[in-house]
């Protein structure tokens, strides 16, 4: 499902009643985990953490007048996604994660390369995610994109 907003608020107002406590459960999960320098926007018609152009000016390789992407939270037709970059991006975060995962929910990991999908709203591991985005800094995050986009 494709939203339009400008904010996230207006991006919340927009979901069906059973998905707006869980995402805004998520949102703050994020947003009290995430260090510090990550910006919260509306990135790719979803809830963003970019790195913004005051910490990397060279923004996003497909697309430099993006700021650089990290984390993403959308709700879907079927799910709510989660879209942490760095999950992606580097094996020992990705290793702990799915080690992890089952100690606090009840069902099965449904992960793509950097999607993390909660079809069951009942078993949104919230302290997970907040400890997941607590492990990288944007200047982490940029060191490791910068690796990635100069092997490409």
């Amino acid at each position: 499902m494709k939203y339009e907003a400008n904010t996230v608020d207006e991006y919340i107002e927009q979901l069906p009643e059973d998905r707006q406590v869980p995402i805004l459960k998520l949102r703050e999960a994020v947003n009290d985990n995430l260090p510090e320098g990550f910006l919260e926007t509306i990135s790719y018609n979803m809830i963003g953490w970019v790195v913004p152009h005051s910490l990397y000016p060279n923004g996003y390789h497909c697309n430099p007048s993006l700021p650089l992407p990290f984390i993403n939270l959308a709700s879907q037709k079927n799910s709510i996604s989660l879209y942490h970059c760095g999950v992606y991006a580097h094996d020992s975060i990705m290793n702990w994660f799915i080690d992890e995962y089952p100690n606090h929910a009840k069902r099965k990991l449904d992960m793509g390369k950097s999607c993390i999908r909660f079809k069951k709203m009942d078993d949104i591991p919230y302290e997970l995610i907040g400890e997941l985005c607590a492990k990288m800094s944007p200047h982490e995050w940029i060191n490791i994109y910068e690796k990635t986009v100069q092997k490409n």
